[in-house]
Parts: structure tokens; C-alpha cells; sequence
């Protein structure tokens, strides 16, 4: 009989067998979605194998497939293969990795599953505006000949093709009726066809003219193109200083590419950077790409992946999730900002896009191209093994650009400025001052938002705390005061006294963006200050204010991370890193590298145009190796440092890591199941694994949840993999929650 194994949208780390009904033979193939019956409901299913054979339990259980969803596979054939092997590289359940990819159902595809009767299709989600489109009826038949708009209506038609209805209405002002009368007389036909969104394609662009190469530039496109024209997979790290124009060569790489019949996919870690890169492809590379992030709309995402999956566009840029994009004949990826740690998903399917797209790219025999000024220690080692070829890119690509004098200001010795805030230091304070008079622009950069970190009460000493979760309350001023925990959303107004003592001498604590925006605007009254963070710009919308920065609307930009990102701001001249110490006290061996990249990135947003660049970072500990050889723009020796320091903490590189994370309401209960499922490990990996813990989470408490975790290391991945499906196969309890997170980026 013919059977088809298929995966499941449930948390289930396994495939179900259904029989395939002689009838829907010819249509079940691998990578198409399938109603099937899965409990009392039908659920819509992959396809991950079609064949002849006898199913390997009772046949009387055996329930048949209800109905194909598609005319053709949703999943091309190197795609599907490679969400399998994901699935079990991460020990995740494969439904929900195929969900990750699937795109969302079209309304005229539920219309015809109801229409063939098929039973359960009522329930299936859709998504898609419908257009109605008006065609005339080809061979003309015989009837009567229409009048006046019916008449010129229908001469368009023939003349031009099918057309929307409501562009034929612009411009016939009786078009509806008269339409309506064509298809009475059988000379017009109607059909209903998805209606296209195009978010980042409202505005034409001029088209751009390639810049002249540098000489490093040429070496590495040259190499890279000798490797295409070779044939087969390989990869490669472009790793070029801050403003070296590494975008240059994905752009050259991409357009041999894509001139080639190839397909691309372009990965980059923020929605904040995707507006920036789609204006310089389509500037270059026209139209012909589509934009896939979660910051789009379901209806948009699905016509971006329609065009894909026809091979009527061949690029794809995005955010991680575009790492799924269905590109026909995948050729190239590439990662930009390959270091960030924007490309681990830290929930659900806990995969690392940076990794994975070096696997997709081997698979399919593709070339693999990442991006960065600050290689990730995973990357280097990389190079070291010689799995991936070093391509240097050591001065900017900008023939007056020079790195910026970079400058350690002790805040140990070094007091505040006029503006009395610590963190404003005199002589960051006279270097803003000086870039105001000279009409330049200044970046601000504190990885903390809000206005106080929290309020502290100087009677009794306590902090005001979130009831959900082991941190403060953080203060916020804009949009009306409030306590805000920035982890569940837990919010109440300001108090007036302490909850504990009933004191009234309630202090600020600690500051973020908010209360540096204040300072700001307080110390430089005339200057034009603005604030990127998620408070104010969260996804896509940061696009705006960075906009003002280049349309020199702005003169202080004070933000997080976001601000750190690969923006290209000609313009800015000064960089302000307020608090370089914030990541360095982290409970996490990857801090001094994060820390490290963190600053050469917001340094590297200064002097990128015709005038020299000052960076100051504010530190109370200079001797820090991440901060002294940040200062010096030195990668190669903290990558030095950084990989010895690994080796003999046998930390990744050196060894394989997981963490295994629980949670439960009752704080015994999360402590008992992390303890019998350690010893589940330690037993299954013949202690052939290290298994450190059971141990409280650093947050011990988040939303209402106690955490405790440990961590599995190995030396090679076959005792780690042992111990963590031991742990995927225990005996459930539904009282607590087990997440198994393979190469963990943070470990909090």
C-alpha cells in the first residue's frame, strides 16, 4: 500500500504515518502540505516521505490523508532535507520547524477544498486580500454587441489582458454594471487572484553607480568569484575593519549571482538594518527582491514568499527567518554582522541562523559568505580549523575615512560635567560641546533603557522589584510614569512611599536612555536631541529616526544596542560609549567578547565620511583586555586572548555545550525535575559529559516561573547528544516546562 510519513504542527519529536488514498497518489509528494486527522481535529501536515510498504504498527490504525493542499510542494526538495537535519541538530520537534518555513494558506485554496467537499476544511486559517480580476472570453462568442463604457471596457480587455476591477473602475466610472452585463452575456469572465503588498517598495529609487573598488575589495571579489565559477560549497569570512565596504562585495556577489540564474538570500540581525540594505540592492539591483522579517504583516510575508517560490524573484533579505526563504537554485547566502547574537532564536526552535546557513549553504552546494569587523570566536576558529577562508578588508572603503581616535576616560578620576550627571562626564560633556559648535553629529551609546534603573528607598533600603519575575522595576517618565519590567510587562505608577516601610525618601537609581535624553536636552538646550531604543522605536520604525540622523535633522543620537548596528552615518563624528562596564558583570563566559564587539561596533559609527572620528568609552575598569584593545581597533589580539582563554576553561570552541532549562510555578518542584533530569543525563552519556548543576537561572524567577538549569559539555557531540534525547525522552510532567537549548548564546 502506499503510506506517506508526515510532520505533525504539534511538540511531538516524531513523524506520523498515514495511508495515502489511491486517488490522491500522484499528488502526495515530498514538501506538500496535507489535511490529516490528528486526534478529534484535522491539522494541516508536510509531507516528508511518499512510499510502498506496510506501516510498522496494527493497519487497522491506519487513518488516511483527507485532502492535498497544494497544486505543488511548498518545500523544494534541498529545503525540506534541510529542516529535517535542523530539527534533529536541535533536538526539535520537525512540525514545529516546518512551521518556521510554511507559508500561510491562501483564501482560493481553503474556496477549493470546501468546494471538493473536503471535510475539516472549514478550519484551516487563510490569509491573502483577494482582488477580483475581469478577463474577456477568448474565442469572442456570438451575442450582442455591447454599448457604449461595455463597449470600450471590452475592447481593453482583449487588448490588454485581465485587469483588476477596481483599476478598471478608476477609469470607466460605469465599469461595475457594465461588467456585470459582459458577464450575463458570456463575452467577460471573473477570478478571484491574491492582492500584492510591496512594504518596502512604496518609493521609486534612482538607480546607483558602483563605487570604484579598493584594491582589498578586488582581491576578495575575485576570489570569491573564482570560487562560484568552480563550482561546489565553500565559505568564507569577509572580515573588514568598520566602514571597509564589506556590502559593496555582497552586492557585486550577489548580482553575478542572480545574472547567473542563481539564488541569494541576504541575512542581516535587526529589522533596523533591513530598510538601509533593501535601498542599496534595489538601488543596484532593481526590484526584484523580496523582503522577508517578523516585522511584516502575514499577507505581506506570503506574497513576498509566493514570488520566491515561483523563481519570479530570486533574492531574499531579511532577518534570521529568511534563512527558510524557498529560493529556487540556491547558489549564495550571506551573513552580515555574522558575530551578532540577533541570529540565535532564543525561544521556540532555538536555532542559530549564523550556524544553519553555513549548513543549508553546504547541502545545497551553495557558497556561504560571512560578514563582520568583529568575527565571532566560533567564526575564528573556524578559519583556524580551515573550514572557512579568510578574506581581510583592513582599511575603509572611503578614500578620506580613517578609524577614529579612540579614548579611555577613567570614570574613577574623571568627575561629572556642568550637567551634574556621572555618566556625563566634563570631558565627554566639552567633546559634545565642541561637536555642536562645528555643525557635526554625536552618537550616545548606554545598553539601558528607561529613564532610572529602578527607585531605591533610603530608609530601609529596598528596591521597588517586579512581583513576576527576580528584578527591579525599571522607571519611565514618557507616555506618563510608571515602574515597568522590561522581562513581563508588569507595570504600576510611580509610588509616592515605600511599599515596605511607608517611607516618603524614595531616590533614582541608575540611569537610562530617557534620563540621558533629559540631561541632554537640560545641558545643550539648543541642540536637536533624539533617542533610539525599543521604547520608542521598536522593529521597523527605527528606520525614521535614523532618517532624521541623515537628513542631519538630529544632532545627538543617545540609544542601546540599536544604535551599535552597521548604520552608515557619514555625518557623526563623535561616539559616546557612557557605561562600557554593563556587559562585562554578566554571568556568561561569551561577556568579554560581546563587550569587546559591542564597542569596536559603535566606534566604528564615527568618521565614516570625510571628517576624522573621536570615540570616548567611559569605564571604571581601563585595564579590562575587551576595553584596552577595543580602544586599539585590535581584533586579531583579542580573538588571541580570547580563544586561549577558551581552551583551557574547555569552553566553545573546545567543547560541545547545551543547557537544559526548567521552569515550573512551585520553585521545589522546577529544583526536583532539573536534579532527576541531570542524573537522567549523567546516566544516558556514560558520564562521557560533563554535567554542570543543577543550578538556580541567574533570573531565578521570570513571569510568575522558577527556573533552574544545567549545563551539558562534551568534547565531541555523540555523549551530548545521548544525554540531551534522554532528556527530550523522559517521562512527561505537566507541571513543569523543559527547554533543551543546543549551543546556547545566552546564559541567563
Amino acid at each position: 500500500m502506499r503510506l506517506a510519513k508526515v510532520a505533525v504542527p504539534v511538540p511531538l519529536g516524531q513523524a506520523f504515518t498515514y495511508a495515502v488514498p489511491a486517488e490522491l497518489s500522484h499528488e502526495v509528494q515530498p514538501g506538500a502540505r496535507v489535511l490529516v486527522e490528528f486526534g478529534r481535529r484535522r491539522v494541516l501536515a508536510v509531507v516528508l516521505q511518499a512510499y510502498d510498504g506496510e506501516p510498522d504498527f496494527d493497519p487497522k490504525k491506519l487513518k488516511p490523508l483527507a485532502a492535498v493542499v497544494d497544486a505543488e510542494p511548498v518545500f523544494p526538495l534541498e529545503l525540506l532535507e534541510f529542516l529535517v537535519e535542523l530539527a534533529r541538530y536541535y533536538l526539535a520537534p520537525l512540525g514545529e520547524v516546518m512551521r518556521l518555513a510554511l507559508p500561510a494558506v491562501e483564501r482560493s485554496v481553503k474556496a477549493r477544498l470546501s468546494s471538493d467537499g473536503v471535510q475539516g476544511a472549514a478550519e484551516i486559517a487563510t490569509v491573502g486580500r483577494m482582488v477580483r480580476w475581469a478577463a474577456a472570453v477568448d474565442p469572442e462568442p456570438a451575442g450582442p454587441i455591447p454599448r457604449g463604457q461595455g463597449r470600450e471596457i471590452l475592447a481593453y480587455l482583449r487588448a490588454s489582458g485581465p485587469q483588476a476591477v477596481a483599476e478598471l473602475a478608476q477609469r470607466w466610472s460605469n465599469a461595475r454594471p457594465a461588467l456585470k452585463r459582459l458577464e450575463a452575456s458570456g463575452q467577460v469572465t471573473f477570478e478571484e487572484r491574491p492582492g500584492d503588498t510591496d512594504p518596502f517598495f512604496s518609493e521609486p529609487l534612482p538607480s546607483d553607480v558602483a563605487p570604484e573598488l579598493t584594491p582589498a575589495q578586488r582581491l576578495a571579489l575575485d576570489r570569491v568569484q573564482h570560487a562560484l565559477a568552480t563550482g561546489g560549497a565553500k565559505s568564507f569570512l569577509l572580515q573588514g575593519v568598520t566602514g571597509s565596504g564589506k556590502t559593496e562585495v555582497y552586492l557585486r556577489t550577489v548580482g553575478q549571482v542572480a545574472q547567473a540564474g542563481g539564488g541569494c538570500i541576504v541575512l542581516v540581525p535587526e529589522i533596523a538594518l533591513t530598510p538601509q540594505l533593501v535601498s542599496r540592492f534595489r538601488a543596484r539591483l532593481g526590484d526584484d527582491i523580496a523582503v522577508l522579517h517578523s516585522g511584516l504583516t502575514e499577507s505581506e510575508r506570503h506574497q513576498m514568499w509566493r514570488s520566491l517560490r515561483s523563481g519570479k524573484v530570486r533574492i531574499a533579505i531579511g532577518a534570521r527567518s529568511a534563512l527558510f526563504a524557498p529560493v529556487q537554485n540556491l547558489a549564495l547566502i550571506c551573513v552580515d554582522e555574522e558575530h551578532d547574537g540577533s541570529f540565535k532564536q532564543e525561544e521556540g526552535v532555538r536555532y542559530n541562523a549564523r550556524d544553519m546557513a553555513l549548513l543549508r549553504a553546504h547541502r545545497a552546494g551553495a557558497l556561504c559568505l560571512l560578514g563582520s569587523a568583529t568575527p565571532s570566536v566560533a567564526s575564528e576558529a573556524l578559519v583556524r580549523k580551515q573550514k572557512l577562508e579568510r578574506l581581510v578588508l583592513p582599511d575603509r572603503a572611503h578614500h578620506a575615512a580613517r578609524l577614529p581616535k579612540v579614548e579611555i576616560v577613567d570614570l574613577r578620576r574623571v568627575g561629572a560635567g556642568p550637567s551634574g550627571h556621572r555618566l556625563l562626564s566634563l570631558t565627554l560633556h566639552r567633546a559634545l560641546e565642541r561637536t555642536l559648535e562645528a555643525k557635526e553629529q554625536a552618537i550616545l551609546f548606554l545598553n539601558r533603557r528607561g529613564f532610572a534603573i529602578t527607585l531605591l528607598c533610603s530608609s530601609c533600603g529596598k528596591l521597588s522589584e517586579c512581583p513576576n519575575c527576580a528584578v527591579s522595576l525599571t522607571l519611565h517618565r514618557r507616555g506618563g510614569e510608571a515602574l515597568r519590567c522590561h522581562y513581563c510587562d508588569y507595570a504600576i505608577p510611580v509610588p509616592t512611599q515605600c511599599p515596605s516601610c511607608h517611607s516618603d525618601r524614595l531616590s533614582e537609581e541608575g540611569a537610562g536612555t530617557e534620563r540621558i535624553e533629559s540631561a541632554l536636552s537640560e545641558a545643550f538646550p539648543n541642540a536637536r536631541i533624539g533617542r533610539l531604543d525599543r521604547d520608542v522605536a521598536a522593529g521597523a520604525k527605527s528606520e525614521r529616526i535614523l532618517n532624521q540622523m541623515r537628513a542631519k535633522e538630529l544632532d545627538v543620537l543617545v540609544g542601546t544596542q540599536m544604535v551599535t548596528k552597521g548604520h552608515d552615518l557619514p555625518e557623526v563624528t563623535l561616539v559616546g560609549v557612557l557605561n562600557a562596564d554593563s556587559a562585562l558583570s554578566l554571568p556568561d563566559f561569551r561577556a568579554a567578547e560581546r563587550t569587546f564587539q559591542l564597542l569596536v561596533q559603535v566606534a566604528g559609527r564615527a568618521g565614516r565620511g570625510d571628517r576624522p572620528g573621536t570615540v570616548l568609552i567611559q569605564t571604571y575598569q581601563p585595564e579590562h583586555p575587551a576595553v584596552v584593545l577595543a580602544a586599539r581597533h585590535d581584533v586579531t589580539a583579542f580573538l588571541d586572548r580570547e580563544i586561549e582563554a577558551r581552551r583551557e576553561l574547555r569552553y566553545p570552541p573546545f567543547s560541545r555545550l547545551a543547557l537544559v532549562r526548567v521552569d515550573a510555578v512551585d520553585e521545589r518542584e522546577a529544583e526536583r525535575a532539573a536534579a532527576f533530569l541531570a542524573d537522567i543525563a549523567a546516566r544516558a552519556c556514560k558520564h562521557e559529559a560533563d554535567i554542570l548543576g543543577p543550578a538556580p537561572a541567574p533570573l531565578i524567577r521570570l513571569r510568575n516561573r522558577f527556573r533552574y538549569r544545567f549545563m551539558v559539555r562534551s568534547a565531541s557531540r555523540a555523549p551530548l547528544r545521548a544525554a540531551l534525547l534522554a532528556v527530550a525522552r523522559a517521562p512527561d510532567n505537566r507541571r513543569v516546562r523543559v527547554a533543551i537549548d543546543v549551543d546556547p548564546m545566552s546564559m541567563l
